[in-house]
């Protein structure tokens, strides 16, 4: 978690403050219900930022949304992201952000309930991007998140889960672009596609 810790304050600083709402944020990724939505998702949306860097317009902004985009989850959809956008404007409120990057980190949090940023909103193309590059991973990793996120919904029967999920495949399936930034798209649509497309079927045929 140390690399985490570093990350954080080399974005806010290292006043008491900073140090108090970023380890209350670590400990919110940490909790133990969280399955995929933890501190392995946070860094690889980081991670994936980092790739996309030259995307970004206000790459403070960005960066930040991905630390709040799920600090709140509960496993409502919706629900959860407008809690963590709320959280985030406390807390930056309280570090003493000005009122127009607030909102626009608010706004990005909350962007990820459907990742599908307006046309020429870069820096909401970049944190939907990194937060969907999980699904451009190799077969295996892939894999592991589908199974991560079912224990994540692990309160849901396997009826509405199924039921859910295929809603969510078919619907980014349908999509003429899965990532909206020429980086994204190069890095991760082509295996994103393959991912999906065994799911989907793999929800079709389950019993």
């Amino acid at each position: 978690m140390r690399d985490l810790q570093e990350r954080w304050t080399a974005l806010v600083g290292s006043s008491a403050s900073s140090v108090r709402r970023g380890n209350d944020l670590l400990a919110r990724w940490s909790e133990p219900h969280r399955h995929y939505h933890s501190l392995a998702h946070l860094r690889a949306v980081l991670d994936a930022l980092d790739l996309l860097a030259a995307e970004m317009k206000s790459p403070v902004s960005v960066r930040l949304a991905a630390w709040f985009h799920d600090a709140v989850y509960d496993g409502r959809p919706g629900e959860d992201e407008r809690a963590s956008a709320a959280l985030a404007a406390e807390a930056l409120a309280e570090l003493g952000y000005p009122g127009g990057q607030v909102e626009d980190v608010a706004r990005l949090v909350l962007l990820t309930v459907h990742h599908d940023p307006e046309p020429g909103d870069v820096d909401g193309a970049t944190l939907c991007d990194a937060d969907l590059s999980v699904l451009g991973s190799t077969q295996a990793a892939y894999q592991q998140y589908a199974e991560a996120v079912r224990r994540d919904y692990s309160h849901v029967s396997d009826a509405a889960f199924r039921n859910g999920r295929l809603i969510v495949v078919e619907t980014l399936l349908n999509r003429q672009r899965l990532f909206r930034t020429p980086t994204g798209q190069a890095l991760w649509d082509d295996a994103a596609r393959r991912n999906l497309a065994v799911e989907l079927t793999h929800l079709r045929t389950s019993p």
